[in-house]
């Protein structure tokens, strides 16, 4: 009878595979290899729900998660992320993802907490603290809304993408600070851009650059993750990339920083990984999780409150470190 009610919980809330075919979501198909690498991305997410979804316990889930191929394993913990967190949002919920936290999900960390912000786009609002409540750590949290980005770019493009819709007033995390909300959906809306034009960077790029200047940065940013975690793009395709984000090229960098320090914390790092780190950023995967860790430490350094000075959030320092530290290896002799 259990087992009964699982697989029903999993008929009920899990999304059917075909929502990650490009030709369903309407995106743009640059050739079949780079089709073939972003719907199988789109597929193992929902496979990581659904395991999250009508598993026991997280360690059920988390025993299955590491039985798929492991250079798409960190997306599948993303969405057990979610999955987990939906169920701590819903009536007597629990505390799966914080459970989940405990296990070889710790790696998976930053993949976990972008999965918490998929969740809080499917559950009414009142339900936000419960399902985020797992997201304690001061400076990740802020990954939850580049998941909430993430998450409306890429089931409601039209208004988000091609239409550039901007939440007002958004409401969480509720010690803010509130503006800065805004700038850490815009990093997630960039990542679900590459996946949007379909890992060609000058669809990519065009569809950045139609957005407002003051938000480029953020979205060049995610674009930047994307095209270094996801791929799909071979050596020229990522110099036209930077090229094409010019003057925001160091927000590429940036985030090219945070998709080589996951995958190498994850032990997921792949010759497209290395490659990416090494033309976007300047550095390898290593050094990319090195820079993140010492940017992080000098960051909360700054500052020991978690929105630091001048209203300026712990996370953002950290971003900003990362372009320092990133300039300050270019220059080095």
């Amino acid at each position: 009878m259990a087992s009964g009610w699982r697989a029903l919980r999993r008929r009920i809330l899990t999304p059917s595979m075909k929502e990650a075919n490009l030709s369903v979501r309407g995106f743009h198909v640059k050739d079949s290899a780079a089709r073939s690498m972003l719907e199988t991305i789109g597929e193992t997410f929902l496979t990581g729900y659904a395991y999250a979804v009508e598993a026991r316990h997280p360690e059920e889930a988390e025993e299955r998660l590491e039985q798929l191929p492991w250079q798409f394993r960190g997306f599948a913990y993303e969405g057990a992320g979610m999955g987990f967190a939906v169920r701590d949002g819903l009536p007597f919920g629990g505390h799966h993802v914080s459970r989940f936290l405990q296990g070889k999900a710790d790696d998976h960390v930053y993949m976990v907490y972008v999965g918490i912000g998929w969740a809080m786009a499917r559950l009414p609002r009142f339900r936000w603290a419960k399902a985020s409540a797992a997201a304690t750590d001061p400076v990740l949290r802020w990954l939850v809304l580049d998941g909430y980005g993430f998450h409306q770019a890429y089931f409601h493009t039209d208004r988000y993408v091609h239409r550039q819709y901007r939440e007002p007033d958004f409401p969480w995390p509720a010690d803010g600070p509130a503006r800065y909300a805004s700038r850490a959906i815009d990093q997630g809306i960039g990542r679900a851009i590459w996946f949007v034009g379909g890992a060609d960077p000058e669809m990519a790029a065009d569809l950045i650059d139609a957005f407002d200047e003051s938000r480029r940065a953020d979205l060049y940013s995610g674009a930047g993750l994307a095209a270094t975690y996801a791929g799909a793009a071979d050596e020229a395709e990522l110099r036209a990339l930077r090229r094409r984000a010019r003057n925001y090229s160091p927000q590429v960098a940036q985030g090219g920083v945070f998709a080589g320090a996951a995958r190498f914390r994850a032990g997921l790092v792949t010759p497209h990984t290395t490659l990416a780190a090494g033309l976007l950023c300047g550095v390898t995967p290593e050094q990319a999780s090195d820079l993140a860790d010492t940017s992080r430490a000098e960051a909360e350094a700054t500052s020991a409150e978690p929105s630091g000075p001048s209203g300026v959030p712990a996370y953002e320092l950290w971003r900003r470190r990362i372009v320092s530290g990133l300039s300050n290896l270019e220059t080095a002799p």
